[in-house]
């Protein structure tokens, strides 16, 4: 019993030694808030990596890797860049999800770094090798424990999981669904407009789709500038489908 009390103290002395410093993660949000400009990223990813290396089991380091991870991936076109952050994001999104399962950010991460890379390899294969199972175990887990994050993220990433998947398995009707509800609680959430413009537009609904589009080309950049601008970027292509669809 008395070596119990002896070790007490040095578990909270090593638990509170992984703490980041708040001032890195004010530093970190900051450069994330500027994610537009490579040399903010290239900062960030040098900020993390030299934190990581001292603390690697931190939770808010390690989600903060994901989540920087997961931008990347999601901008990257060329198929095994995308594929190599993919799995990057789902690596870090799982271990996040392990050192704090309560918290929302590991599973959300994790659902898009999986999302990320099945669209590199190509969603047939991906479905054959089994990865839906594990995206949506982990994104209805996030969407359990706060659909909300990152304004309506996990709805939206359920929305897009609709639109995806091959017939018969697709659901245009579920995919508006989902969109729909990130966008009553976030209006200004210009990806949530963007991706209800392609679905509407995908289920024949071009008038629809171009009154979501005007919304996103029109929208209010302030609320996250970067990543704003780069949805109203991909929306110009898809305004003009739509726009040769209603001629």
């Amino acid at each position: 019993m008395r070596l119990i009390f002896l070790t007490l103290p040095l578990l909270m002395i090593t638990s509170s030694a992984w703490a980041a410093d708040p001032g890195v993660l004010t530093s970190a949000d900051e450069l994330y808030a500027k994610r537009a400009d490579p040399a903010s990223v290239t900062a960030l990813e040098a900020l993390l990596k030299e934190q990581l290396k001292a603390t690697p089991d931190d939770f808010e380091l390690v989600w903060r890797s994901a989540r920087i991870l997961q931008w990347q991936a999601d901008g990257a076109t060329e198929p095994k860049r995308k594929m190599v952050l993919g799995r990057q994001t789902w690596d870090q999104g799982d271990k996040a999800a392990k050192l704090s399962p309560q918290r929302v950010e590991g599973y959300y991460y994790a659902a898009c770094g999986i999302g990320a890379y099945s669209q590199a390899v190509g969603i047939m294969k991906a479905l054959g090798d089994g990865l839906e199972g594990k995206f949506n175990e982990r994104l209805e887990t996030a969407i359990k424990l706060d659909a909300t994050y990152e304004r309506g993220g996990p709805w939206v990433v359920k929305g897009r999981y609709y639109y995806e998947l091959p017939w018969p398995k697709r659901d245009l009707g579920k995919s508006a669904t989902f969109y729909n509800k990130a966008i009553a609680r976030f209006p200004e959430s210009l990806r949530a407009h963007y991706y209800l413009a392609e679905t509407l537009l995908k289920d024949g609904k071009a008038q629809a789709a171009n009154d979501a589009i005007q919304k996103v080309l029109k929208g209010n950049t302030t609320y996250d500038a970067s990543e704003a601008q780069r949805v109203q970027k991909w929306a110009t292509k898809v305004n003009a489908d739509i726009q040769e669809e209603l001629k």
